[in-house]
C-alpha cells in the first residue's frame, strides 16, 4: 500500500512558503533599510558592493515571489529549488562574514527544501495539480 501524506507534505509547503514569503514582504515597505543593513554587514566582506547593493535590492522581492509560488504550489519543484538556491548563496553570504550561526540557522532551511523536495510526490494539494488532473502518485 502506497503512504499518502498529501496534507503533511501540504501544511509543510504551506509553513515554508509562508516564511519566505513573509521573510521579503515585511522588508518590501523598509527595503531601502534593508538594503542599507545589508551593506553595512557586508562593508569588510570580499563581495564588491555594487553585488551587495544589488542583494539588497532584490533579496525582498525575490523572497516574496518565491515564498509565494511555493504558498500556492505553482511550479512546485522549480520554486523549491530556487528557494534552495537562494539558500546556498545566503549561507555562502553568511560564511564569507563569518557569520556562523546565521550559517547553522539557514541550514536548516536548507534540510527543509531537501525534505520538500524528496517528497514532491505528495505534493497533492497545489495550483500544479488542478492543472495537471491526472496525479500519479
Amino acid at each position: 500500500m502506497e503512504n499518502k501524506n498529501y496534507t503533511a507534505y501540504f501544511l509543510a509547503r504551506l509553513t515554508m512558503g509562508v516564511n519566505i514569503m513573509i521573510h521579503g514582504l515585511v522588508r518590501l515597505p523598509k527595503i531601502d533599510v534593508f538594503q542599507g543593513w545589508i551593506v553595512e554587514q557586508f562593508h569588510d566582506s570580499i563581495l564588491p558592493l555594487f553585488v551587495v547593493k544589488t542583494m539588497g535590492l532584490t533579496l525582498p522581492f525575490v523572497e516574496s515571489l518565491i515564498g509565494l509560488l511555493i504558498v500556492l504550489g505553482i511550479a512546485t519543484r522549480k520554486s523549491l529549488v530556487a528557494g534552495a538556491i537562494l539558500i546556498l548563496l545566503l549561507i555562502t553570504g553568511s560564511a564569507l562574514i563569518e557569520h556562523w550561526e546565521w550559517v547553522g540557522f539557514q541550514m536548516i532551511y536548507a534540510l527543509y527544501y531537501f525534505f520538500l523536495l524528496i517528497y514532491i510526490d505528495q505534493n497533492y494539494y497545489s495550483v500544479d495539480r488542478l492543472l495537471k488532473p491526472k496525479f500519479n502518485h
